[in-house]
Parts: structure tokens; C-alpha cells; sequence
């Protein structure tokens, strides 16, 4: 049970602080793998949480947009000419961070009526048009008005339409489709929307209790080890290329802290849900040449 108690305050309250050495880092993210207490506590994230207009705080959820942001930028694809599309987009700041940078953003979510069904709209993590999305302290709203597409789209039923990407992303969303396979089927599917030679990077629940038991069906999932496993031989036989993965999920005083209903608002890396502790990993995989 100690794991359900809060670190002591010295060991998270007030940190991590933002560095002031802080700067994008290089070949950090090499690997397909979870959310770690000491990816925060570096000079690139704190760049990252600088550059994103968020508050640098122990909390998953930054993490995912970390990780999105600097596995594009370690492969270059945050530039100027550069097309990207985002699934189930919410209320991020990456797609006014991206197209700052230059590119060409299409963002997506899901109709409205869909949203408020599954419960999005009242938390207000959805975006029901363009407008949600801008953030005019991170992209002069001119150049935001410019290079944003906004398009309805059904995760489960991504049109054909939606082709010739560079790159595309999402933040824990597809572990809403219904079930474990849906959320296989649409990471597949991403690759189709990108130009051979593209980037997909996709974050989504990792089950840290068991390599068996799981929520395999419903609102929420949770992928197990041997359900990544098994989504990287997928893609590979595919010709497709997967960043390795790595599960080691870390083992300092916040990673260890599992936070449960009500949850804090930090530190949380990790929560329980339905009797399992979950957090966030990350997937990158490159579409065929």
C-alpha cells in the first residue's frame, strides 16, 4: 500500500524545476517506451514544457506532449514545408506549437455529439473546431489561421482522404476506440495517411500490474507488454520499422506513486484504474519506403 501514499513533500512538491540550461536534446527518444520521473528533471524537458506554453509539473500528461514534440524534432520534422496530421487532438498545444514552426497541420477530433456521448466535451478535452485550438501565445494567429485544417473524423474510420503526411501523431486517444484491437488497427491505419518514409508517434496506456489480466474492451483500455509486443510484429511484418521498445517504467519516488480517484493534479505518472496501475508510453514507427 505504501505505493498508494505520497512521495514526501521534499521529494516532488516544488520540483522539477525549469533548468536554465534547458534545450532540445538529441537521440533521446531511439525507443518506444513509458513515462519516467527522469525524463523531467532534464534540460530538454524543460525546453519542451517552456516551448509548449505548459507549466513543468510531474504529470503524464505533459509527458505525451514531450515526447510527441521531441521525437518529430529528433527526426526533423518540425520545419518549415512539413505536413502533419493529428488525431483526437482536445485542447493540445501541439498543433499551434507545430505549426509555429513551420509546418502544415491538419487537426482532427471527433463530432461533437460523438464527444459529448464519451464524456470529452464536459471535461473539456475536445475541439469542435479550428478556433479551440489556437493559442496566440505560441503562433501569431495569422500564421495560425493560415496553415491549421480542421476535420471530423472517427479514429475507427479514418478516410481515405487523409493521405501524403509526413508525419502524424495522437495523445492517448486510442485507448478510447472500444478495445485493444481497435487501437492496433488504427495505429496501422495512421501509417497509411503518411508519405512512405513518414513518422507516426502515438502515446497511449501501458499496464504496469499485469502481463495477463487487463481491460480488454469498453471506454478505457490498457495495453499489456505483450500487446505492444505483439502491435510491433504487426508493423514489421508490414515492412514497417517500430523504435524498439523499453519498458522500464522507472523507479524514483513519484514513478513509484500510483494516484487514484480522486486524482491530484501532481504528481501523477501513474494511476490506478479499474485495480490496475497504468501510465503513459510512447510508440514511434516509421512507414514503409
Amino acid at each position: 500500500m505504501a505505493a498508494l501514499r505520497l512521495p514526501e513533500d521534499g521529494l516532488w512538491l516544488g520540483k522539477p524545476e525549469l533548468r536554465e540550461d534547458r534545450k532540445p536534446g538529441t537521440d533521446v527518444f531511439d525507443q518506444s517506451r513509458p513515462c519516467r520521473q527522469a525524463d523531467f528533471e532534464t534540460p530538454w524537458f524543460s525546453y519542451w514544457s517552456d516551448r509548449l506554453g505548459e507549466r513543468l509539473r510531474y504529470h503524464r500528461k505533459l509527458w505525451e506532449f514531450v515526447y510527441i514534440a521531441q521525437a518529430l524534432h529528433e527526426r526533423r520534422l518540425l520545419r518549415a514545408g512539413a505536413r502533419g496530421l493529428g488525431f483526437g487532438v482536445g485542447r493540445e498545444p501541439l498543433t499551434a506549437y507545430f505549426v509555429s514552426r513551420g509546418c502544415r497541420i491538419t487537426a482532427t477530433d471527433l463530432a461533437p455529439e460523438a464527444a459529448a456521448d464519451a464524456g470529452w466535451t464536459a471535461t473539456d478535452q475536445h475541439a469542435e473546431g479550428k478556433a479551440a485550438l489556437a493559442r496566440p501565445d505560441l503562433c501569431d494567429p495569422e500564421v495560425f489561421e493560415q496553415a491549421v485544417d480542421f476535420e471530423v473524423v472517427d479514429m475507427n474510420a479514418i478516410p481515405s482522404s487523409l493521405a501524403g503526411y509526413d508525419f502524424c501523431w495522437s495523445a492517448c486517444a486510442l485507448e478510447h476506440l472500444g478495445s485493444l484491437e481497435a487501437g492496433m488497427t488504427f495505429i496501422e491505419r495512421s501509417l497509411d495517411t503518411l508519405k512512405p518514409g513518414g513518422f507516426a508517434v502515438h502515446t497511449t496506456e501501458l499496464n504496469l500490474t499485469s502481463d495477463v489480466r487487463t481491460l480488454e474492451s469498453g471506454g478505457t483500455v490498457l495495453y499489456r507488454r505483450k500487446d505492444l509486443l505483439a502491435l510491433a510484429g504487426r508493423l514489421t511484418d508490414a515492412g514497417h520499422e517500430v523504435a524498439p521498445l523499453d519498458f522500464d517504467a522507472g523507479g524514483g519516488p513519484v514513478d513509484t506513486f500510483v494516484d487514484v480517484p480522486p486524482y491530484l493534479p501532481e504528481p501523477h505518472l501513474r494511476l490506478a484504474l479499474a485495480g490496475f496501475a497504468t501510465t503513459s508510453f510512447g510508440i514511434i514507427a516509421r512507414r514503409k519506403e
